[in-house]
């Protein structure tokens, strides 16, 4: 059986998402952008834990200021490869989970889709809250009526991703506070609609998921699922 840690650490993660999900990176960044600019925040340095391919990191990089520097951590070394190839000049990637203790604390801290993989989450986000003055947290909202019911979202979660936690928007913001975070603001992202479909399953959801949200995305997140949570913390 593999352990945790060696998913990414190993081959297993690479062969099961082979595109390391550049794909979604660039609204990802989108989302990241809209949130800071809803709280009227302009970091000089950004840090990126468990960067994955790097290209979140790298729009950032492309729509922010020049005077911005960013780095990237990541665990996996097939990943790293994929970030090395992006690190020009303020763009910078680190082959480790977390930077020497004497580079933090950045202006802001990022986590983009990682807490859910993590084994020890309570430890991480304790650490990550060291980091930086503001911290952003994307989080996938798992646990749904729908999710449960079916079942086979949750195990292919965990068999293709290696997702380890699920969250709702109470437990996540529960979790985060517990670590001691300050819940700064938040808002739902919708991937399941503004992103390509995977699945047959998945595009036929878009329309329930985009009518339902309508009326409340709390609702539509709670019943349908789809939906993530991007947290802002100091």
């Amino acid at each position: 059986m593999t352990a945790p840690g060696d998913l990414y650490t190993g081959t297993d993660y690479l062969r099961r998402n082979p595109s390391w999900h550049v794909e979604d990176s660039i609204w990802k960044a989108g989302q990241v952008l809209k949130l800071l600019e809803k709280n009227r925040l302009s970091p000089r340095s950004v840090c990126d834990i468990g960067c994955g391919a790097g290209e979140v990191l790298q729009q950032l990089h492309a729509q922010m200021p020049d005077s911005v520097a960013f780095e990237g951590y990541e665990i996996a070394p097939a990943a790293f490869e994929l970030c090395r190839t992006k690190a020009v000049g303020r763009l910078k990637f680190f082959l480790g989970g977390f930077p020497e203790a004497d580079k933090a604390p950045f202006d802001l801290a990022m986590a983009i889709d990682v807490v859910e993989h993590v084994e020890d989450v309570f430890g991480f986000l304790r650490k990550i809250r060291t980091l930086g003055r503001f911290k952003i947290f994307h989080i996938p909202l798992e646990l749904s009526v729908q999710g449960v019911l079916r079942g086979k979202p949750l195990r292919e979660a965990r068999r293709r991703s290696g997702h380890l936690h699920y969250f709702t928007k109470e437990t996540a913001l529960s979790t985060l506070s517990d670590a001691g975070h300050e819940i700064v603001d938040w808002l739902y992202t919708a991937g399941s609609i503004e992103l390509p479909g995977r699945s047959v399953t998945s595009k036929l959801a878009k329309f329930p998921r985009f009518t339902a949200s309508l009326i409340s995305r709390g609702a539509a997140a709670r019943v349908l699922g789809g939906y993530s949570l991007l947290v802002l913390t100091r």
